[in-house]
Formats: structure tokens, C-alpha cells, sequence
């Protein structure tokens, strides 16, 4: 699966002088934050394929319009054709605000949707705006990442970890890429990358190896 990630910054090769060798053979378009509604919306028409997001800590204007034609996974995990997705956007909270959140107000969000990951036996992608505690984050408060989102990578070590927050001009230490002790692999998502998961490296779409969730999808196909 083809995976056009975005995060931070509108690029202007992305929208004003977009091209559609860009985004050939992407399957799908994901958000991870702080990015205007216009924009996103924009992508998932141009590339035609389906828009799923979290909102970042600069947001607040989603709460009345959000980006029209996509999926908030913000607070779920969503399945998208065997992909499991789960969503955590927001950052360390810095003021009072939508999508911010002290260290325990996200490691209780993540307790919350533990029975919905083990009911589908697992997660593949995390989707968050805020980076992992440790890995790309920085020392002031707004920019630092969450701790709990360690112990989530080493309970259930999903494939990827997609993240923004962090721009590349914030730090000389920016790294698209880090490795995790959990075997995840940390994306800084901010602007644009292009991410490969390879077919066979997660469940078919009903075949989780979940009893009660693979009878589920197979219920829902057949309505």
C-alpha cells in the first residue's frame, strides 16, 4: 500500500503547481496535523483517494470545519482494507485548548482504546501529531513528544509510527526517519513523504486472526 503522508506545511508543489506524477499509484492520503482544511481537501480530490487524519495542536478551526471529504480517526483505529490505523492526534499541552493534552490525559486516551486494538488483534500504523518522547522531539514543553507512546510502540509494535509537530527548520538534528526499540519505524511526516507497506506485511481485509472482529467485516460486506 502507497501512503501519501502530510504534516505542518502546505507544499507548493503539492497544491500550486501539483502534478499527478506526484502522487501516482498512491491508495490513500494521510494527515497528521496542523494543516489547512483547503489543503487537505484539495489533495484527496486531485489524487482521488481517501483522506484520513488527526488534528494537530493548531486545529481548532476543524472543530467547525473540518476538512470536507476525510475521515477524523483522532481517538480510534480504523481499518482501511486490513490496514489497522490507529489515531492520537493533539500535542503536550501547553495552553488551554482543543487537541492538547498533559502526559496523562494521553496515556489515558490510549488505555481507552486498548479492548477496540486487541478486538482487532493489533495495530499496524499509529497516525499521531506529536512525536515519541526521545525520538526528534525537543526540550521546551510545546515540542516535546509523549512517553506513553513508547510503551504503546513496545506493547503492540506496529510497522509505523507517523508523526509531525516538529518542523525541519526547528532543529539541525531533524531526521525523516528513527528507528524504535520496538522495531517501529518513527516517520517526521511534516511536509510530505511517500510510504510503502508492503502487501503481506499485514492482514488481509477479515483475516485479523480475531474471531469475533474478522465475522464482523465479513457481516458488513455482506449488507
Amino acid at each position: 500500500m502507497k501512503i501519501l503522508a502530510v504534516a505542518d506545511e502546505e507544499e507548493a508543489s503539492l497544491w500550486d503547481y501539483y502534478s499527478p506524477r506526484m502522487t501516482e499509484g498512491v491508495d490513500l492520503i494521510i494527515g497528521c496535523g496542523d494543516l489547512k482544511a483547503k489543503y487537505l481537501e484539495f489533495l484527496t480530490t486531485v489524487v482521488n483517494q481517501p483522506l484520513l487524519y488527526v488534528p494537530g495542536n493548531h486545529d481548532q478551526r476543524y472543530v467547525q470545519d473540518p476538512p470536507e471529504g476525510g475521515i477524523d480517526i483522532d481517538g480510534q483505529v480504523y481499518d482501511f482494507h486490513g490496514l489497522r490505523i490507529l489515531g492520537l492526534g493533539g500535542s503536550r499541552k501547553y495552553r488551554n485548548g482543543p487537541f492538547m493534552y498533559t502526559e496523562a490525559e494521553m496515556k489515558k486516551r490510549i488505555a481507552k482504546l486498548d479492548r477496540s486494538i486487541r478486538f482487532m488483534n493489533g495495530i499496524d500504523v499509529v497516525v499521531a501529531h506529536a512525536p515519541v518522547k526521545g525520538y526528534g522531539d525537543l526540550e521546551d514543553l510545546p515540542h516535546q513528544g509523549f512517553d506513553c507512546f513508547n510503551d504503546l510502540l513496545m506493547k503492540y509494535h506496529p510497522q509505523v509510527f507517523l508523526h509531525g509537530h516538529v518542523h525541519q527548520a526547528y532543529t539541525s538534528e531533524f531526521q525523516r526517519e528513527r528507528e524504535h526499540p520496538s522495531g517501529t519505524r518513527l516517520i517526521n511526516c511534516g511536509g510530505h513523504v511517500i510510504i510503502d507497506i508492503p502487501e503481506g506485511s499485514y492482514p488481509e481485509e477479515g483475516h485479523t486472526g480475531s474471531r469475533f472482529y474478522d465475522w464482523y467485516v465479513g457481516w458488513k460486506k455482506k449488507r
